[in-house]
């Protein structure tokens, strides 16, 4: 794998100022790229924009009209973009039988529909000058489903297999495509969700590592931490029932009763208000 400098390069963030995002967008900016960051909440873009060296702008990743128009205002202000890092999510935990109809729609609009308005819209560009980079931010959920979070995951094995095709079709234009999967971190969209055992909370700053390697020297495929990737890749060729045993261990089938829902009244509440686009 060649090895890409970063010095000078733009990058466009989306979901970019709180979180994961932010930490990401700082970690470009320390390896000496130019960084964008796009969210719904312009006020906040911005603040996080002028404390960290980035410049922000307007997205509503569901939107394809308006992921078209920030590439297009990131490209009039800094050029070329060469790096796009699909970040934006949203996950609200609960039975699926209790999950609203606006809930539902939420997810997959932000996390799936999202992801394929920033590829739709930079594609075309990367394929035109014969290089770019594609970042999908997904989860380790879009490789094992997890209790009470269905939609969510549903929508993130979306981005998997989504990305999984476009991968084939990018063949060959010298454009790079990676996925990102990690396991949870501490962040705001996962405040009060229980832990399972044997399973410690990531840093946003581990991801954001994760994400300014991958970008030096792209690969498809990208667990973090790295042991996930052959625990992940085991578990799959196990039988069902083995499978759902190891979930047990690990208590990922105690997710929903284990949440603390008064911890995460506030970021549900936000979310669903406004239908925020946030950082996974």
């Amino acid at each position: 794998m060649a090895k890409h400098t970063l010095s000078g390069k733009v990058v466009a963030i989306t979901g970019g100022s709180l979180g994961i995002g932010r930490a990401t967008a700082e970690a470009f900016i320390a390896a000496g790229a130019q960084v964008a960051i796009g969210a719904r909440d312009l006020d906040r873009a911005t603040s996080t924009a002028r404390s960290i060296g980035a410049i922000a702008f307007p997205l509503d990743v569901t939107d394809s009209g308006s992921v078209e128009k920030f590439c297009r205002q990131v490209e009039e202000a800094l050029g070329p973009i060469d790096v796009l890092i699909n970040n934006a999510g949203v996950m609200l935990v609960g039975r699926l039988e209790h999950e609203s109809d606006d809930a539902t729609a939420q997810q997959l609009n932000v996390n799936l529909l999202g992801t394929i308005n920033g590829m739709k819209a930079v594609m075309p560009r990367m394929r035109a000058r014969g290089r770019g980079h594609i970042i999908n931010m997904v989860s380790a959920v879009g490789m094992v489903g997890l209790p009470g979070c269905a939609t969510y995951s549903a929508a993130k094995h979306g981005v998997v297999g989504l990305s999984e095709a476009v991968r084939g079709e990018l063949r060959g234009a010298g454009v790079d495509l990676s996925i990102i999967l990690p396991i949870p971190a501490q962040t705001e969209l996962t405040s009060g969700v229980g832990k399972g055992r044997f399973v410690p909370y990531l840093k946003a700053t581990d991801i954001a590592g994760a994400a300014v390697r991958t970008a030096r020297r792209p690969r498809y495929h990208v667990y973090v931490p790295g042991w996930t990737n052959p625990v992940t890749r085991i578990l799959g060729l196990l039988p069902q029932g083995l499978r759902d045993a190891a979930g047990r261990l690990l208590k990922a089938d105690q997710l929903l009763k284990t949440t603390d829902a008064a911890a995460r009244v506030r970021y549900e509440e936000r979310a669903r208000a406004t239908n925020l686009t946030r950082e996974v």
